[in-house]
Parts: C-alpha cells; sequence; structure tokens
C-alpha cells in the first residue's frame, strides 16, 4: 500500500487502528463477561443464609414500654428533688418490696413473667425469623432473593394439577420439606404418582431455591359421597 506525500513532498505514515483482541468469548465483550451467572447455577447454592426479620412492632412495643416507665421514674425522681412529696405508686411499691417475702405467691409469678419476657426478647434478637420467605440460589454475588412459601406452594399445586387423573391438590412446602397431597379419580395410583414425582421435581428446581426441599407425594382416591 503506498503511502501518501505531504504538502513538503516528504513521506507521512498514516496511523493505523489495530483490532483490539476479543474478550472473554467469542463475540463476547469484557463487560457482558462480567455480568454472567456464577457457575453452578443448575445446582443447590448451598447454606444459603436466612433472612433477618426487622421485628419492629416487638421493638417499638418494648420502646414504648420502656419510655412510659423511665419517663414516670423520671418525673418522680424530678418532683422529690423540688421537694415534692413522691408519687403514691412509687411509695406503695416500695412498701411492697420491702414487706414481701421472696417466696411470695405474687413476687413469683412478677419473676417469671419478667424471665418469660426476657427469653422472649433474647430469642427474637438470635433468630432470623421471616420463616415464610426461602432463600433462592445467587446469580450475582451482589444480588439476594427469596420466594414467598405460598407462593411456592402455588407453583407446585399448578403444576400438579396438570398431570393427568389428578382430581384435586393440597400442598404445604416448608423450609425443607413439599409435602404434596393429590387426589386422582381416574388412572392407576402408582402412574399417577410417577408422573407427580417426575413434574414436581422438574418444578422445584425451576424454583431456584439454594436448598431444595425433600419432595413427598401421596396420592389416594376420592372418599365416597354420602
Amino acid at each position: 500500500m503506498s503511502e501518501p506525500e505531504g504538502s513538503d513532498g516528504t513521506t507521512q505514515r498514516l496511523p493505523v487502528l489495530e483490532k483490539e483482541p476479543a474478550g472473554p468469548g467469542l463475540g463476547q465483550s469484557a463487560s457482558a463477561a462480567a455480568y454472567e451467572p456464577l457457575p453452578g447455577a443448575d445446582q443447590d447454592g448451598g447454606p444459603e443464609r436466612r433472612f433477618w426479620s426487622a421485628r419492629r412492632i416487638p421493638a417499638g412495643i418494648v420502646a414504648l414500654l420502656l419510655l412510659a416507665l423511665f419517663g414516670a421514674f423520671l418525673y418522680d425522681v424530678a418532683a422529690v428533688r423540688a421537694d415534692e412529696p413522691a408519687m403514691g405508686w412509687r411509695r406503695a411499691l416500695a412498701r411492697q418490696l420491702a414487706e414481701r417475702p421472696l417466696d411470695d405467691i405474687w413476687v413469683l409469678v412478677g419473676a417469671g413473667v419478667a424471665a418469660a419476657l426476657g427469653l422472649w426478647l433474647i430469642v427474637l434478637a438470635a433468630t432470623p425469623g421471616l420463616r415464610g420467605v426461602l432463600p433462592m440460589r445467587r446469580t450475582h454475588a451482589d444480588v439476594r432473593a427469596g420466594l414467598n412459601r405460598d407462593a411456592a406452594a402455588t407453583v407446585l399445586r399448578d403444576r400438579a394439577m396438570e398431570v393427568a387423573g389428578v382430581q384435586s391438590v393440597r400442598v404445604r412446602m416448608g423450609r425443607g420439606r413439599a409435602d404434596v397431597r393429590a387426589v386422582s379419580h381416574f388412572r392407576e395410583l402408582d402412574d399417577v404418582r410417577a408422573d407427580l414425582d417426575g413434574v414436581l421435581a422438574d418444578a422445584i428446581k425451576a424454583l431456584g431455591l439454594a436448598r431444595s426441599p425433600a419432595l413427598s407425594v401421596h396420592v389416594r382416591r376420592p372418599g365416597r359421597k354420602g
């Protein structure tokens, strides 16, 4: 290829645009490769953590009770500091605590209620909650998704109703087990059960859950009328 001459008669070389090497994979850019799903998307994603509940209602109730209790004590202490008599409820409470023995029934009841409330708060703080949300497999490292148990049960029920011979289906979806109870009005029960096993196994896999629940299928004939 000839090189063009400049205005002063000298030869100038044109810049050459070099072709950039292809990214990971033929015809695939590097940015597209960065958003590829993580490997193992068709397998169980291992022990995915459950979603934690905000528990706004218990926290709000405890906060309001503590605010009312501490506010009442603070007002009474301020009144005493201002040379005002203490409130009757605080004098009565101090007298009851000083006179009642530790084995009194009301002292024991109050201690039991306080211990139960404290244990309840500890359980709420140490457990994730949101038992109705099933963690799903992660296809991207920075995205978490969950599926409601009722929605998962609805999907399994709809898929089970597509099987020939199934009259009605009841699905109970747990964290580690899917209990399916179907009623078949024709076909052999073993054939219906085998079809349900295959269809529901594919449906559970398609849900994309981090931990696939165990499948339990029961098929029976409808009860006699009358």
